[in-house]
Order: structure tokens, then sequence, then C-alpha cells
């Protein structure tokens, strides 16, 4: 027997908790097959269909030794899941007239308006087309986590192509540019706004700028050696360094070597360090665009929702590569990465397969998070609970 397979027959079984509706017992077996058969080593999923929460499951470790088991309220750093909830708390101030959608934001941040981009508006940075995925400027390895730092160099830094004349993946630079929007117009961190206004109202279990006191509770990620961690030497022309200063710059803007912190869990940065529960998520989706069982109205209001997940962007993706899809601040469903079969759902993935989305033909909210990097792109764990998901319904 090899060392591989001794090692793999030394695991102990990933334990598996939590409840579901039998009709959902589909979403259940796939949970668990993606600890049998996926590599899954910690994770929790959250379904609601109708406004009813239908499965809330949680499993395996939480740490890479497998000595702690994964519980219901583990947090986990959920990635770009968090840049939907920035997305949120902007939509949010728009619905209320502090902000609006195609104004350039300089009326409340005036320091942006340098090197190109005085005309940049809220909506271009929300669809991703404000040509600003990476900054130039080397910055040193922590600059992510000092705000005043990462504003300062997004507000130097020239526009990579001219502003709404083609789209891509703002990858760590979405939460600041988006965060210090919130921050002039309301007068509060994106992180506070998001537990004021939407998280902590709803008693979901989502944060951007985790407390302290709650750091016990947040799972070990599982960050693969190597993985984002690359700071090339040498030569880059404009587009691949572009490509490069949007995950590396600085050296840990995605969380390589950071991410399991206090400094890390601690700081408010929007587009990568958010951390939540699976329910924490789901709930959110839920009250974001649906009426509660309860009777409350939802978050936003329907003409905001309707703006949000109308598409803004779609095609080659500047930094990605391939094909991507958005509305304001949220990836809509698309051939090579849909979120179910029905065409208007609308959400965001996170690094290691984590994800939030709302379908509302279905009336489908639905959380999933974990800590094992996994396929970044096309992950096949998330793609088996949503097959699961529609197979039932």
């Amino acid at each position: 027997m090899s060392a591989d397979v001794e090692a793999a027959v030394r695991l102990p079984a990933a334990p598996i908790d939590g409840v579901c509706d039998p009709r959902f017992a589909a979403v259940r077996e796939a949970f668990a097959a993606n600890f049998a058969e996926r590599g899954e080593v910690g994770a929790a999923v959250a379904l609601s269909v109708g406004g009813r929460m239908v499965a809330d499951l949680w499993g395996g470790w939480a740490d890479g030794a497998r000595t702690t088991p994964w519980r219901s309220d583990t947090l986990v750093n959920i990635f770009s899941v968090g840049k939907a909830l920035s997305a949120a708390c902007a939509l949010l101030l728009v619905q209320r007239g502090v902000l609006e959608l195609d104004v350039p934001v300089i009326r409340w941040w005036p320091e942006f308006g340098t090197a190109g981009k005085e005309a940049i508006t809220l909506r271009q940075i929300l669809a991703h087309q404000a040509g600003l995925p990476s900054v130039r400027e080397p910055l040193e390895d922590g600059a992510m986590l000092d705000w005043g730092r990462m504003v300062r160099a997004l507000e130097m830094q020239a526009p990579w192509w001219p502003p709404g004349t083609a789209h891509g993946y703002h990858v760590n630079t979405y939460g600041y540019l988006v965060g210090e929007v919130v921050r002039r117009a309301a007068g509060i961190s994106l992180g506070t706004m998001l537990r004021n206004e939407i998280a902590g109202p709803l008693g979901a279990d989502v944060h951007i700028g985790l407390p302290a006191s709650e750091h016990g509770r947040a799972a070990e990620f599982l960050w693969p050696e190597g993985a984002l961690n690359s700071h090339d030497e040498g030569e880059l022309d404009d587009e691949a360094l572009m490509r490069r200063n949007a995950y590396a710059n600085p050296k840990g803007a995605s969380g390589a070597g950071w991410v399991n912190t206090p400094a890390w869990r601690s700081a408010e940065i929007p587009s990568t360090n958010g951390h939540g529960t699976a329910r924490g998520v789901a709930e959110i989706y839920r009250a974001l665009a649906a009426r509660t069982p309860e009777g409350s109205g939802p978050i936003l209001a329907p003409a905001i929702v309707e703006a949000a997940v109308s598409e803004q962007s779609f095609g080659e993706d500047r930094v990605l590569g391939r094909p991507s899809r958005f509305g304001l601040g949220f990836q809509l469903t698309q051939v090579e990465r849909p979120l179910g079969p029905n065409p208007r759902p609308f959400g965001h993935f996170g690094a290691g397969g984590s994800l939030g989305f709302y379908d509302p033909d279905a009336e489908v909210a639905f959380g999933y998070v974990g800590n094992h990097m996994g396929p970044r792109w096309q992950n096949p764990r998330n793609r088996a609970l949503l097959e699961a998901i529609y197979a039932s319904l």
C-alpha cells in the first residue's frame, strides 16, 4: 500500500450534522459525496426555498489536522462572496438616494478624480468597467490590511483601459473602490454598514472585518502551497502586469500567507476577507430580494434588484481571459458557470468554491462555504449541490 493510500485510509470520516427536509435528501447526499469523493475537508451548505430554510448542513473539519469538527456556527473566509455583500451596501445607499449610479464618484470622493478617472461612475465600478483591476505601483506585502494605503494607491492609479469601454474582474481592488464610495457617502466603513444595516438586523452571521471575539469560531483555511503566491520578477508587458498585479500586488492581496492570521481576519478587505456561515449567506440572499415568511419586505426594492441583476458586462474579461457576466456587483448565470437552469439567478462565487445566490424564479436562496481551495473556476462541489437542488424542486 502506498504512503498516500495509507494516509487516506487513516483520515477520520467526516462527520455531517444539521437538518434537511426529506424532499431535498439529494442535497444532503451530494454534500456527503463532496467529502467522500471530491476532496472536501470542512464545509456547510444552506438552502432556502420559498422563504423557508429546507437544508442547513455542516460537516467535516475546521482544521487541516482534522481534529476540530465543523460546527453549526463555524465561520470561514468566503473570499469573493463578499463582493456581492459590498454591492448590496452600495445599492442600499442608491435606494435611499444617498448615492447615484450614473454620477461620477468624485462627487463623494474628490481625491479620486486624477489620472483620467474624473468621469468614472458607481455603475462602472460595480460592473467591473472602471479599468482599475490592479495597482501599478509595487506595494509592500501586508499593504492590503491598510485601508488608507490602498485608497491612496487607487487615487493615483490611471485606468488600464478607458473606463466603460471594456470590463475586467476587479479581483481585489473592487472592495476598496466600492467601500470608499460607501464610506464617503454614509460616513461609516463598509463592514460597519454591513453589520448595522443588513447582517445585524437579520441575525445573519456574516462579517467583513471579523471582531476579535469571534476569531475562535473561524476555521483554518487550507491554502494550497504556492497558490496565487507568485510575484514574478522581470519585464512584463502592460496586459500581463495588470493581470499579475490584480492577484498579487501586494503579494498577499488574495490571502496567501495571511488568510489564517488575526490581522487578516480583523481587517476590512471587502473583496476578499469576508467571513460567514452558509446559513448567514443564504439568509442575506433570501432577504435581499424576497419577502420573508414573517412578512417583512425585502432589503432592496424590486426596481433596485431589477437594475442590479440586469446585464451590465458580458464577454471576454480583460483580467480573467475568459467570458464573465456581471450585473451591478453580482455575477449572473452564464453557460460556462451556471447558477442552475433558470435565466435570472444572481450571486457571487468565491475562492474555494464558496457561493451565495438567489434565483427569483425558483425562490431559491443558497449559501455554501468551505475551507479547502479546490478548483477555482468550475468547482465540482458547488456544481453537485446545485444539480441536487434543482433535481429536487
